[in-house]
């Protein structure tokens, strides 16, 4: 197992790619932190990573409030008494609209939760268990959207482009204590997240909903979205040794919407 005896922190651990994560991370033999606002669907991950042998813990949190990610990083700490994975999964899609009608409360709750709850797990992790013991993994997760910027979706796509600027000058000051900093740049993934964009999406630009999915799919060299497990599979690895070398880089999963 490449992940035998680790202790992993997953925000936005309860659907979607943060569950399948999660899943994958049990499966390679890590002890696994599921954070997030829904308490129902954390317990039912929690449920399915002791399902597979693995222990975890179950933290009920907003990221959006500053004192969140320490009550995660602490809570971890009291259970396994280390953090050797943060993957930063937790976001929201924020308002979907054009600048000229941007709705400012949206805009910060965003940033709240995708940027800066993002840093503070980041920050806490480091200096309450990586630093001093010269040794981690962090994964941010940032998005196509990071890579480039699309009509209506300023918000999130500002928020990813941060996370990878986030992710690179993380690495370049972690480095030296033996810490590895990547990001993850999704596509489109399957699942009710995308399902709630894409029908947003369809009634502002007033198309049907599947047109706003055959215009997606069609800027994938793969003609498709990307799976939840995929973007697991990538995570696994980046968490693993197999990646012991890369550290600052943004690897895209999208099924070859981005080349960059």
């Amino acid at each position: 197992m490449q992940l035998e005896g680790k202790v992993a922190i997953v925000t936005g651990g309860g659907k979607g790619i943060g569950r399948a994560i999660s899943l994958a991370f049990a499966s390679e033999g890590a002890d696994v932190v599921v954070a997030a606002r829904t308490e129902s669907s954390l317990k039912e991950v929690a449920a399915e990573i002791e399902a597979i042998g693995r222990k975890s813990l179950v933290v009920v949190t907003d990221l959006s409030k500053a004192e969140s990610p320490l009550n995660v990083v602490d809570r971890t700490l009291e259970k396994f008494g280390k953090v050797d994975v943060l993957v930063n999964n937790s976001g929201i899609e924020g308002p979907i609209d054009n600048v000229a009608d941007m709705d400012l409360e949206g805009w910060n709750e965003l940033l709240a939760v995708n940027l800066t709850g993002t840093m503070l797990c980041a920050r806490y992790v480091l200096e309450k268990s990586m630093i001093p013991r010269r040794s981690g993994v962090i994964i941010n997760l940032s998005s196509a959207a990071g890579r480039k910027g699309f009509p209506t979706r300023s918000a999130y796509s500002s928020s990813k482009f941060a996370i990878i600027g986030l992710t690179q000058s993380l690495a370049s000051e972690v480095g030296k204590y033996g810490i590895r900093v990547n990001s993850i740049a999704p596509g489109a993934v399957e699942g009710e997240r995308i399902e709630r964009v894409f029908g947003i999406m369809s009634e502002n630009l007033g198309i049907s909903y599947e047109e706003v999915v055959k215009n997606s799919n069609a800027r994938a060299a793969l003609g498709r979205m990307v799976k939840p497990e995929e973007v697991a599979a990538l995570a696994v690895f980046l968490a693993s040794e197999q990646s012991s070398g890369i550290t600052g880089q943004t690897i895209n999963c999208d099924a070859g919407t981005n080349f960059n």
